[in-house]
């Protein structure tokens, strides 16, 4: 049986075939097949960061370092303005397209090697999205719960955002209302399990969805923040990561 990443490569190759001049077809060819070698060799992503973790050094004595780790949300974020909030010794460590584990698999080179105080854990849409094929949203939540156990038994503290809402703002039809649906599943998951455990819930769905709608003004496309979604969702990362330090 064919792979599902490949099969959804095929299934684009064909589509961009028959839209596309010789040329672009070419190039666009070329382009799906690097992607797709690219991560046969590197599945897990950890050639993404690799050489920058290698150069970090270590935390100053007092330094409240913390790590954004998750997907494009997290990987896109600042990368307009060329900053990632200025002042803070915090580090982005998003990959984008990952799936909940792809990011198990570099959770440690990413995070525990980095040293942190502070993870704020942000994933799970591309596996709402299929992305690499069918995913649930109790096994995308194994996976966050498996990141957040490896952080807390290496002494960092854990913050579970929530997923962001997606909309139809900018195309036809309700082609993205089952994500919502299990959007609002897995959100629910990850705030129950956040209060279970003690950590601190961070919930962005809240503060940029209309009636379970990213609201338009905050979205690119529906489903990326553009500068407005990331300037709501800045103070309430930053209020969590204060909540974050302060428990014992």
């Amino acid at each position: 049986m064919m792979p599902a990443a490949l099969l959804a490569a095929c299934l684009a190759c064909s589509v961009l075939w028959a839209q596309a001049s010789d040329a672009d077809r070419i190039l666009a060819l070329e382009r799906q097949l690097n992607d797709q070698k690219r991560q046969l060799r590197d599945y897990g992503g950890l050639l993404h960061y690799g050489s920058d973790d290698s150069e970090l050094p270590p935390p100053r004595p007092g330094e409240d370092r913390v790590i954004f780790f998750g997907d494009q949300i997290t990987e896109y974020w600042g990368r307009d303005e060329g900053t990632f909030f200025p002042g803070h010794p915090w580090l982005n460590r998003g990959v984008a397209g990952q799936t909940t584990d792809q990011m198990l698999i570099r959770f440690r080179q990413d995070v525990i090697s980095l040293h942190p105080k502070v993870v704020v854990i942000l994933g799970g849409l591309n596996d709402i999205a299929g992305l690499h094929g069918p995913s649930s949203e109790g096994t995308a939540m194994d996976n966050i719960m498996s990141m957040a156990d490896i952080a807390k038994a290496n002494g960092i503290k854990v913050i579970f955002a929530s997923l962001t809402p997606v909309c139809d703002c900018f195309t036809k039809g309700a082609s993205r209302q089952r994500w919502q649906e299990r959007i609002s599943g897995l959100n629910e998951l990850i705030s129950k399990y956040a209060k279970q455990s003690g950590a601190v819930y961070l919930d962005y769905y809240s503060a940029m969805a209309d009636d379970d709608d990213m609201k338009k003004e905050l979205t690119k496309d529906g489903v990326m923040p553009n500068e407005a979604g990331y300037n709501v969702m800045a103070p309430l990362a930053e209020k969590a990561i204060a909540e974050s330090l302060q428990q014992k």
